[in-house]
């Protein structure tokens, strides 16, 4: 599958791959396209389009060109916008020539990768677009569906978002149910006694996040320096207190907004000087982008 991006890994692509085959083994099972099979003279050759129906972030053309490669390899798939470009209500994304009964076979595979993580990427852009100006980055989280991780955070690059940590092994993020975990014996350690243990326990260079969700907490955790603090659920007057508090104190520390992010609010906290919002809904409530298929001809 050629590399459209730095951004389409190799672990992408290998997600990709798998959940291709999976996508085509439900819609085919044994049997095949009955319908297809039934009412299409496999010699008829044809063209489609597959045009945007309305604007957005484009994000899955090549796997939705592997598609019909892996459908029929006689097809012959042109695509016209890269991921990561915008969509124009009427714009051709890619355009497809082979048999007409592999095309319809692969139309709703097709459309499945490519209208989902259009749509990922639409929902990113227009929050990225919301921070314009601030020095906030947008970022995704590990609310994503099951198998979809690696191609969901791809769609949210295509948006001009910001990756999280992959998964629990790439990075530490303490939450508060692991402090109540940890916390819970007799000597009732600080938060910043928490990161102090993480960092003396795993390899150097090892990102570490906590999570707190009060002023008083985020004055015990600075003098630990953990690389990012998450402020949980603050309204944008602590979130301004909360980057004063860190610009005398841990500079170097980034912070991180949460909870009670959308596109009506991510303004207002952008505003108040955080580095990073991380919203959740932007993979797993991202509506699909409305991509359509487009005859242009038939030959029979």
């Amino acid at each position: 599958m050629p590399s459209v991006s730095p951004a389409f890994t190799d672990s992408a692509e290998a997600t990709a791959e798998t959940l291709l085959k999976l996508a085509l083994a439900e819609d085919l099972s044994t049997a095949g396209d009955l319908t297809s099979r039934s009412l299409i003279d496999p010699r008829w050759q044809g063209t489609i389009q597959v045009v945007a129906r309305s604007p957005g972030m484009l994000s899955g053309g090549p796997i939705a060109e592997r598609v019909f490669l892996t459908v029929d390899p006689t097809s012959r798939v042109t695509r016209f916008v890269a991921d990561g470009q915008r969509l124009d209500r009427g714009t051709v994304v890619l355009e497809t020539t082979g048999p007409i009964a592999s095309l319809l076979t692969a139309e709703r595979t097709a459309l499945n990768f490519l209208t989902h993580l259009s749509g990922i990427a639409t929902l990113t852009r227009r929050f990225v677009d919301a921070c314009a100006g601030t020095r906030a980055q947008v970022l995704d989280t590990r609310k994503t569906l099951p198998g979809w991780r690696h191609l969901a955070k791809y769609a949210v690059a295509c948006g001009g978002g910001t990756n999280h940590r992959m998964g629990l092994y790439d990075g530490v993020l303490i939450k508060d149910n692991h402090l109540g975990a940890w916390s819970a014996g007799p000597e009732r350690p600080t938060i910043a006694a928490a990161v102090e243990h993480v960092r003396k326990v795993n390899p150097p260079g090892l990102p570490i996040e906590t999570e707190v969700d009060s002023l008083d907490q985020l004055a015990d955790v600075l003098p630990a320096r953990p690389d990012i603090v998450l402020l949980d659920n603050m309204p944008p007057d602590q979130l301004r207190e909360a980057v004063r508090l860190r610009d005398r104190s841990a500079p170097d520390v980034r912070l991180e907004a949460s909870g009670g992010v959308n596109l009506s609010t991510i303004g207002a906290i952008a505003a108040t000087g955080v580095d990073r919002i991380s919203v959740g809904g932007l993979t797993h409530s991202a509506p699909a982008l409305d991509l359509g298929f487009d005859w242009i001809r038939r030959d029979g």
